[in-house]
């Protein structure tokens, strides 16, 4: 909502899972830190493999993915640790850590650096962490700790901002469909 608003200069997710993709962030105020599954590479020679073949090899097969260019090893574009983080990363950080009137920090225990450093790098006046423990340093007069469930808080938000119509219609863009699960449990009851 952020973003159609025209109010996202950037979201950096440490979450290799996606998510932020799946929900409609266009990819130029997305930066995910970690990567994603989305695509892979060979590590050998970068040419990109087939992301759902290379999932089937690794989850069906239990074997590790090889490039049909050069034969060696393909991961999905994630990043493992010990290695450095994207380019973009680096790049849109510089500017952004300037740019930015306002941080908010939700659902983290920010522990993995460099992630974990841009609380402190960012030079705005003002930081919001939405989260069940304080994880950052909590300056007085200028930040803001909401502790608790991030949905709770974001929809109390919304609420005060008058955009709760805007957020259902969002969340109901994006319910997945549970209701093929609850019929296979209710069968093996």
């Amino acid at each position: 909502m952020l973003s159609d608003k025209g109010l996202l200069l950037r979201l950096y997710s440490q979450n290799i899972d996606g998510l932020e993709y799946l929900a409609g962030i266009p990819d130029d105020k997305l930066v995910e830190c970690h990567g994603h599954f989305r695509s892979a590479t060979c590590i050998d020679c970068g040419t990109t493999a087939d992301a759902d073949s290379v999932k089937n090899t690794i989850v069906k097969n239990g074997t590790v993915p090889e490039c049909k260019n050069c034969g060696g090893n393909v991961k999905p574009d994630i990043v493992f640790f010990g290695e450095s983080l994207p380019d973009r990363f680096h790049r849109l950080l510089r500017t952004d850590i300037q740019e930015a009137d306002l941080l908010l920090v939700m659902g983290t225990s920010l522990q993995v650096a460099p992630v974990s450093m841009i609380p402190d790098m960012v030079q705005c006046d003002h930081r919001v962490l939405f989260n069940r423990e304080p994880v950052m340093k909590i300056r007085s007069g200028q930040d803001i700790f909401l502790p608790g469930d991030c949905d709770d808080h974001v929809q109390e938000l919304c609420s005060i901002l008058g955009w709760k119509d805007d957020l259902e219609k969002e969340n109901a863009k994006v319910q997945i469909d549970d209701s093929n699960n609850k019929k296979k449990a209710e069968s093996e009851d």
